[in-house]
């Protein structure tokens, strides 16, 4: 029989977090490796992975905690095969063992569109479109943009900083953009894991923390989400809407990231053309904003 404690509730960073949590969804059977005794601790313990991918279970004790900042690529790719992370996952990892810590957290600059995404923006015409920052703030929207996602809202509101909104809130806060998407849930969980992707490059910006303490004190839908260390980099899909003014739409989604590496990108809605969510559109661009 496994006599052992389950793992100490040793300080970790939030590389030890991903790494426990990618640890906890895989059963020995999975990993391939056999399992002895009754289990006290979820999923592979420490010493398991640490096997699996060739290092020692104090070595990894060390790297979990942050006290080990050389951890080589072999070591780090190791780990991922182990784990069997996608390529999402892999690349998370390695953005996060390879971070070096800042002295202090920086002040907060509020971010600001650029103008000629915003330029684009406009010349979408009838193609909803919105330019996101890195943490999902709407920094400007075209008319179809606005009127699909947020036509309760002021028009003008991304050109105030004060005023803005941020499109992570609003799913998880808003009544208005909870109910305007048929597959929430799903929704939910692919923002949340989009927001930890790029968390995990700005880890150290004031706004991230801001963000992550109002939203996760106010939601625990969005707590859960967020503790489960989900990532992924959100480029293209299709989105079902249940829109107050036209109705049921099933749109196509394109993520287009800027090329200066910023964390803004635009994000644009379109329907097959023939299809009833394509005269929708239409018919919405015709529209005027929801009261």
């Amino acid at each position: 029989m496994d006599t052992r404690a389950p793992e100490a509730d040793r300080p970790v960073t939030e590389l030890g977090e991903f790494l426990r949590s990618r640890r906890d969804r895989l059963t020995p059977e999975i990993a391939g490796i056999r399992s002895y005794g009754r289990r006290r601790v979820p999923g592979l313990r420490r010493e398991e992975l640490a096997q699996l991918a060739g290092v020692s279970a104090t070595y990894l004790t060390r790297l979990e905690q942050g006290q080990s900042q050389n951890a080589s690529d072999a070591v780090i790719d190791a780990l991922a095969r182990a784990l069997q992370l996608d390529a999402d996952e892999r690349s998370h990892l390695f953005v996060l063992a390879h971070r070096t810590p800042a002295a202090r957290p920086p002040e907060a600059e509020p971010e600001i569109a650029k103008s000629g995404a915003e330029q684009l923006l406009h010349a979408m015409g009838e193609v909803p479109a919105v330019l996101l920052g890195r943490f999902n703030d709407i920094l400007a929207w075209n008319r179809a943009g606005h009127l699909l996602l947020a036509g309760h809202l002021d028009p003008d509101a991304p050109a105030r900083l004060a005023d803005r909104p941020n499109h992570i809130m609003m799913l998880f806060l808003d009544p208005h953009t909870r109910d305007l998407y048929v597959d929430w849930e799903t929704e939910a969980e692919v923002a949340v894991a989009s927001m930890r992707y790029a968390a995990a490059t700005y880890a150290d910006d004031r706004h991230l923390a801001e963000l992550v303490g109002e939203l996760s004190l106010k939601s625990p839908e969005f707590a859960f989400l967020w503790a489960g260390h989900s990532v992924r980099l959100c480029t293209s899909g299709t989105k079902r809407f249940r829109h107050p003014a036209v109705g049921e739409l099933e749109l196509d989604y394109e993520v287009l990231h800027l090329p200066e590496g910023n964390g803004q990108r635009i994000l644009t809605h379109t329907a097959r053309p023939g299809s009833p969510s394509h005269a929708a559109l239409s018919l919405l661009a015709a529209a005027q904003a929801v009261p």
